[in-house]
């Protein structure tokens, strides 16, 4: 247990630039309170104790404004980086390493039973207000760009910007940094394309139309 706590404290420290110690980590980040004390609610939750991992579960979110249901799998690493806001469905499950940001939302779409929350992989990065609902999986290290609405599965490696979100491939690199806002816009990137075109054809137009006139003068 200790070693898992080392771990989870590391994982933080590692990827957040405002963290001066594992001290002040412990005792002062929302984020690390609501992923232990999930992981307290969870082990009831598991026993069939629901009602005492529910009761734990908005105990934390009354004091940490982060709302994870028992019933959740996170894997080793969730980092929840400020996190007002965060709700994580029932059914949502989460790999090892994942970055949350504040306002996001692994939610489903309708009443239906069973599994109705994404998936998330290894290494998955949320930005801030950024909302995934139904149960699709989101690959290994892709992300998720502030306020984005996903409502389709988003491969590995690849990035989701939009609403409805829209995803553009990294040519299957992960990105070294936790940038979540400066991300290419695939839309804006092909009317780029398409202007380029236009005026590849309007150049090629006008050299048609001025070509008769000089056979003629002749």
């Amino acid at each position: 247990m200790f070693d898992q706590l080392k771990a989870e404290l590391d994982s933080i420290m590692k990827r957040d630039p405002a963290a001066r110690s594992r001290l002040e980590v412990y005792f002062l980040y929302s984020g690390f309170k609501a992923v232990r004390a999930y992981r307290r609610a969870h082990w009831f939750y598991l026993h069939n104790h629901k009602f005492i991992a529910r009761y734990i579960s908005q105990r934390s979110r009354h004091k940490t404004g982060i709302e994870i249901h028992p019933g959740a799998k996170i894997g080793r690493g969730l980092f929840i980086d400020h996190g007002m806001g965060v709700v994580i469905g029932e059914t949502a499950e989460i790999g090892d390493n994942c970055t949350l940001y504040q306002g996001v939302t692994l939610g489903g779409t309708g009443k239906d039973h069973g599994k109705r929350h994404p998936t998330l992989g290894n290494n998955v990065l949320v930005g801030a207000g950024a909302k995934i609902l139904g149960p699709f999986r989101v690959g290994d290290n892709a992300r998720v760009a502030a306020g984005a609405v996903v409502l389709d599965e988003v491969p590995a490696n690849a990035t989701a910007v939009g609403v409805p979100a829209r995803v553009v491939r990294l040519n299957g690199i992960r990105p070294a940094n936790l940038d979540q806002i400066h991300i290419g816009d695939p839309v804006s990137q092909q009317i780029c394309g398409l202007r380029f075109q236009i005026e590849c054809l309007k150049k090629k137009l006008e050299k048609l139309e001025t070509e008769p006139k000089t056979e003629q003068s002749e």
